[in-house]
C-alpha cells in the first residue's frame, strides 16, 4: 500500500506503485473528494495527509526580486486566501501545491505555469541570483506584469557602489579624479563589460567628459577601441583637445568636414573618431559599414526627437554598446527619454507606440517609468558630491566654427592684415573679437542669426535653468548683451536683464536684488568693467565668460562678483572660445599672464603695447588645425 507523506514542503505519495508526484487535481480529488485515484492508494485522509487542513481555494504564486547578492536574489512567495504571503519553494511551484502553516493549498494553474515560464526565461528556473545585468534589467521590467514584485531597488548611483574599484585609478589618465568622477568611470566600465552601455547624466560642471575619457583610456576587459564619439560639431575641437591634455596616449581622428575621409580605411588606425551628428547624417554608409565597439553621445538630447533624421542615422550605427552622455535626460515628454535609452538600449522600452501606450506623460507615467529606466542613468546633483568639490570649477569649452563661419572670419581677418599689418593694435583686433561674439556685430543685420557661442550659450542656460539656477554672463559688447537677453527671454521666460555702462549706478543694487529674489532660473547679462568691481551677486552659481577679455584681471573680477564670501555652492565658470580665432590667441596670453602672476601689475585697464601677443592674435586662422598643431 501507498500512502501520503511530506516531503520538501509538499504532499506525496510513497510506497506500493511509487506514485511519488500528484498533482494538485490528483490531490483534491483523492483526500478532499474520497475519489479512488489509486488502487492502493485509500480515499480520504490518511498518513500524513490526516493531520492537515485542505484549502478549496487555490493561493497566489509571485516571484520576488530582492537585492540580497548585490546584483538581484530571485525567491517566490504565495499569496494565501486570507491575504497572509508565504515563502514558496521552486519545488512547490513546480508540483503547484504546497503546505504552509499546517494546511495544504492548490496554486493557481495559469499564473504558476506562467511564472514557471518566466523564471526559466530569465534562467532562474529555482531561484538564486540573476546571472547578467541584462537579465536583472529585463526581469524588472515585468513588476508591471503582476508576476513579479520587484523588492530590488537598483538605480545608476546604487549600481556604481556595486562596480566600485575603492583603490583603482584610470590607467593613462593625466588627471585626478573626484570620487565620485572614480565611481562613475568604474560604472561606465561595469556597464560596457555588460554590453548595456548607460546615460551619464552628471549635472554640469561635474566632469562627465574626463569620466568618458577614463573609460576610453582603461575600460578594464571590455573593449572600446576605435571609440566613435559623436557631438554637436562646434564641440569636436574641445573634444580633441580634452583627450589631448588627459589622454595623450590615445590617438585621435577628427572626421568632419574639410577633414573627412572618404573611404572606411580612413577610420582605421586610431584608438577614438570624433564626428559630429551631421556628419554622421551624411556619410551614414561609411559609418555604417563597420560595428564600433562603442558609440558615445555627446549632448544626447540631440536625439530626443524619434524622428529626427539625425536620431535615426545615430541608430542605424552597428555599436557594441552605447553610450550618451547629456545633464537635461529629460526636456519636455517622456519619449525623449524613450528615444534616449531607444540608443543605449535598443528595444529595452519596446517600441516607440508601445512605450506611448504604457507611460503616458502624467506624474503616473513618470512616476512608473523611473524604476525601469533607473539602472541604466548615472546622475549625481552638484548637491550631492558639493563636499567632493572646489569653490571653483573652470570649464574652458573650445567651439567651432563650420566651414562658412571660418571662411568669412578668414576673409576679414585678412581684410584686417593687409590694412594693418604688424603694426595693429588692439583697436584693429576688435572687429575680429565682434565676429566672434557673434558676425552680426562685425558685419551687420544681413548676417544668420544662427551662431556657434550663441546656440552653445543657450544649451548651458537650459540646463542651468532646468536646475532652477541663477546664471551671470559677460560679454564686453552691448549689443551682443541686448541679443542674448532677447534670445534667452524669448526661449526660455526667465528673468533676464543687462547691467552695464547704461544702467544708472544708483539703479543697479535695486536691479541685483531683484535678481537675487527670483525664485529660481535668472540671468544678468552684464559688460566686466560694470560688473566686475564693488558688486556682490552670489545669487548665481554660474557664470559664463561670453567673450575672453584682453586683460585677465578684468575677467578674474568678473568671475568674482559670485564666487565670493556668501556663496554657499562651488560656482561654475564657463569660458567660450573658439578655435583658431583672435579669441584663442588672447585665451593663451590670459593663461601665461596668470601664471607669470602679474594680474596684479597688468591693471584693470590692461597694457596694449606687446605687440607679439597682438600680432599673434590678428594672424591666428581657423584654417591651422590647432588641435593637430
Amino acid at each position: 500500500m501507498s500512502d501520503w507523506v511530506i516531503r520538501d514542503g509538499q504532499l506525496t505519495l510513497d510506497g506500493g506503485l511509487g506514485r511519488h508526484a500528484p498533482t494538485a487535481d490528483d490531490i483534491f480529488r483523492s483526500v478532499i473528494e474520497c475519489e479512488q485515484r489509486w488502487p492502493d492508494v485509500p480515499p480520504g485522509k490518511s498518513g500524513a495527509a490526516s493531520d492537515l487542513r485542505f484549502s478549496r481555494y487555490p493561493a497566489l504564486p509571485v516571484m520576488v526580486l530582492e537585492g540580497e547578492s548585490g546584483r538581484g536574489d530571485v525567491c517566490f512567495e504565495a499569496q494565501l486566501p486570507d491575504g497572509a504571503r508565504v515563502p514558496l519553494t521552486s519545488g512547490g511551484l513546480r508540483a503547484g501545491h504546497f503546505i504552509a502553516n499546517g494546511a495544504w493549498f492548490p496554486l493557481d494553474s495559469e499564473i504558476s505555469a506562467a511564472l514557471r515560464e518566466l523564471a526559466a526565461r530569465f534562467g532562474v528556473p529555482d531561484g538564486g541570483p540573476v546571472q547578467s545585468l541584462r537579465a536583472l534589467l529585463n526581469l524588472k521590467k515585468e513588476r508591471n506584469s503582476g508576476l513579479l514584485e520587484d523588492r530590488f531597488e537598483l538605480d545608476g548611483p546604487a549600481a556604481a557602489k556595486l562596480a566600485r574599484l575603492p583603490e583603482a585609478v584610470p590607467t593613462g589618465v593625466l588627471a585626478t579624479l573626484y570620487p565620485y568622477q572614480k565611481d562613475g568611470w568604474a560604472w561606465l566600465r561595469f556597464m560596457t563589460s555588460e554590453g548595456i552601455g548607460g546615460l551619464l547624466a552628471d549635472e554640469m560642471g561635474l566632469g562627465k567628459t574626463l569620466q568618458v575619457i577614463s573609460l576610453l583610456s582603461d575600460s578594464g576587459s571590455a573593449l572600446v577601441s576605435p571609440a566613435l564619439i559623436v557631438a554637436p560639431g562646434s564641440l569636436l575641437e574641445n573634444w580633441c583637445r580634452e583627450l589631448k591634455k588627459f589622454a595623450p596616449g590615445l590617438s585621435v581622428l577628427k572626421h568632419h568636414g574639410i577633414y573627412r575621409t572618404g573611404s572606411p580605411s580612413g577610420l582605421h588606425g586610431y584608438d577614438v573618431i570624433v564626428t559630429s551628428y551631421e556628419t554622421v547624417v551624411r556619410d551614414g554608409a561609411l559609418m555604417e559599414m563597420r560595428e564600433w565597439p562603442v558609440v558615445i553621445l555627446d549632448e544626447a538630447q540631440n536625439i530626443k526627437n524619434p524622428a529626427a533624421t539625425r536620431t535615426r542615422a545615430v541608430k542605424r550605427l552597428r555599436r557594441q554598446t552605447g553610450i550618451a552622455v547629456t545633464g537635461t535626460p529629460l526636456e519636455n515628454r517622456l519619449i525623449d527619454v524613450w528615444s534616449i535609452i531607444d540608443f543605449v538600449c535598443p528595444s529595452y522600452l519596446g517600441s516607440e507606440d508601445q512605450f506611448k501606450q504604457r507611460y503616458i506623460d502624467s506624474p503616473d507615467g513618470a512616476e512608473g517609468l523611473e524604476p525601469i529606466v533607473s539602472p541604466l542613468i548615472l546622475r549625481r546633483r552638484v548637491s550631492e558630491v558639493a563636499k567632493d568639490l572646489p569653490e571653483r570649477i573652470d570649464i574652458p569649452q573650445v567651439l567651432e566654427l563650420d566651414e562658412a563661419g571660418a571662411e568669412q572670419y578668414e576673409g576679414l581677418r585678412q581684410s584686417i592684415v593687409a590694412e594693418y599689418g604688424r603694426s595693429a593694435s588692439l583697436v584693429a583686433l576688435t572687429k575680429l573679437r565682434m565676429y566672434c561674439a557673434h558676425p552680426r556685430l562685425a558685419l551687420g543685420a544681413a548676417t544668420a542669426a544662427d551662431f556657434v557661442k550663441l546656440g552653445r550659450l543657450a544649451e548651458l542656460a537650459d540646463e542651468i535653468f532646468a536646475c532652477g539656477e541663477k546664471l551671470l554672463v559677460f560679454t564686453s559688447f552691448t549689443e551682443m548683451a541686448d541679443m542674448i537677453v532677447s534670445i534667452l527671454l524669448e526661449r526660455f521666460r526667465v528673468f533676464a536683464e543687462t547691467l552695464d555702462g547704461r544702467c544708472p549706478i544708483d539703479k543697479r543694487q535695486p536691479l541685483l536684488d531683484r535678481f537675487s529674489e527670483i525664485g529660481g532660473g535668472a540671468v544678468l547679462v552684464l559688460n566686466p568693467r560694470a560688473g566686475g568691481s564693488g558688486l556682490n551677486i552670489s545669487a548665481a552659481n554660474h557664470v559664463i565668460h561670453y567673450n575672453p577679455e584682453w586683460n585677465p584681471a578684468l575677467e578674474d573680477q568678473a568671475s568674482a562678483r559670485s564666487h565670493r564670501r556668501g556663496q554657499q555652492r562651488p560656482v561654475t565658470v564657463h569660458q567660450l572660445l573658439i578655435a583658431g580665432t583672435v579669441e584663442e590667441a588672447i585665451a593663451e596670453r590670459l593663461q601665461r599672464k596668470r601664471a607669470l602672476a602679474t594680474t596684479a601689475i597688468v591693471g584693470v585697464d590692461g597694457e596694449a603695447d606687446d605687440a607679439g601677443d597682438i600680432v599673434a592674435a590678428i594672424t591666428r586662422s581657423p584654417f591651422i588645425r590647432a588641435s593637430q598643431s
